[in-house]
């Protein structure tokens, strides 16, 4: 480590201001302050120095998505060799001949099986958002003359978790590059961002290509030589197929594991719950975001319950699984909870999950034709963030004044 730190603080002239490669800084600090810590800190009392920097903070929560990561690898393989395993053709996609060639079987029960038959659809997406996002990250750090932030990093971490494995890697490009361009960096980059840029990314690749991110074709990865194995979500299937009645085919224990289709990060309520472990002990994630989004779920569908429909079934559909349909928990513990699209007062994270709950529901319920509602109202309440946040001060404000009234 000492001849790499020698060996790159030797070319460090180059690309400091006067050196022939100046416009280039931002991509060689960016590497540098990756390789290693900082080589300049604050000093003086004006300064307010803590532990926790932007590094360590995405750093936690790349951590915090290890469980999520895993399963993503875990599910896809797992789902794919249940649908070869059920009886298909011959394969013809190239993630099968990678898998016929390194001698691994196709077998659900098989661990490595999965894994490795996950990461071939896992692992493209990834290098693709974070290849596409990355080089946008550079154009605007040389742009703007600044330093290339690690904001990126969880960012290209969530894109892959929140799309379905069979995404077209043009279509991951496209997406990413509206998400960090339009969702970002228009409003100056990572800090002054109003919605959160993965969102962004899903909602345009949904809206703008519904058939590849919707439908019962695309979250299981097995193409057979004449058909496609596919198999529907939890939630396109209670809400297309007649609501509760249709969700006793599903195993409420599976759901919360992960083990059913979905995108390739969203479907485990478990690896969700240790990643807010995780988030809420460091500080990282706010636990009154994930407890008022839990309540606000929780009472809106027990009020249609009570209310019921004898046109639309899901209504009857019990609270306990709306916890654990479609991305319900990973927007609450990942996407919910992040700082800038969050409201910063923390009277307003009370007021704010709670509407993502009831927005939640009310989209899944009451819009048949959009199952998933948990993208539509994080970007929804990220517009409305401000405005609770002016509430909340508003509030205080008059609570001091009659407190110190003379």
């Amino acid at each position: 480590m000492r001849f790499l730190r020698r060996l790159l603080d030797a070319q460090a002239h180059h690309f400091e201001p006067g050196g022939k490669l100046e416009k280039l800084y931002a991509l060689w600090e960016a590497q540098d302050t990756f390789l290693f810590t900082p080589g300049t800190v604050t000093d003086g009392p004006s300064h307010v120095r803590d532990g926790l920097d932007l590094k360590r903070m995405m750093m936690t929560v790349v951590i915090a998505l290890a469980g999520c990561v895993y399963m993503a690898l875990y599910n896809t393989g797992y789902q794919a060799n249940v649908a070869i395993a059920s009886g298909a053709m011959p394969l013809t996609n190239w993630q099968t001949t990678v898998m016929e060639t390194l001698g691994i079987g196709f077998l659900p029960g098989e661990p490595l099986a999965c894994l490795v038959h996950g990461a071939l659809y896992y692992l493209p997406v990834l290098a693709v958002s974070f290849a596409v996002g990355g080089a946008w990250e550079a154009v605007f750090s040389i742009l703007r003359r600044h330093e290339i932030n690690e904001g990126f990093l969880v960012t290209g971490m969530l894109i892959p978790l929140v799309l379905p494995p069979t995404v077209p890697l043009w279509q991951v490009a496209l997406g990413t590059s509206f998400g960090v361009v339009l969702g970002k960096e228009i409003f100056g980059g990572t800090g002054m961002n109003v919605l959160n840029p993965a969102l962004v990314t899903r909602a345009f690749v949904f809206f703008a290509y519904p058939a590849e991110m919707s439908g019962d074709a695309v979250w299981i990865a097995a193409d057979t030589a004449t058909e496609a194995v596919s198999g529907a979500t939890v939630l396109a299937t209670a809400t297309l197929g007649g609501g509760a009645a249709v969700l006793d085919g599903f195993d409420l224990w599976s759901a919360f594991l992960g083990f059913v289709p979905g995108s390739m990060g969203e479907t485990s309520t478990l690896a969700c719950l240790v990643g807010a472990v995780v988030l809420v002990a460091t500080g990282v994630g706010s636990w009154r975001i994930m407890l008022s989004v839990a309540a606000g779920t929780f009472l809106m569908a027990a009020t249609l319950n009570v209310i019921g429909s004898e046109t639309n079934p899901f209504f009857n559909v019990d609270p306990i699984w709306h916890f654990v349909m479609g991305g319900w928990a990973f927007g609450t513990v990942y996407m919910a909870t992040e700082p800038v699209t969050a409201p910063s007062s923390l009277r307003g994270h009370y007021v704010y999950g709670f509407l993502i709950g009831t927005l939640c529901v009310l989209i899944r319920v009451v819009n048949p034709a959009y199952p998933e509602g948990m993208m539509l109202a994080i970007l929804f309440m990220n517009l409305f963030a401000p405005l609770i946040d002016y509430f909340a001060i508003q509030a205080n404000v008059r609570r001091r004044r009659a407190r110190y009234a003379a």
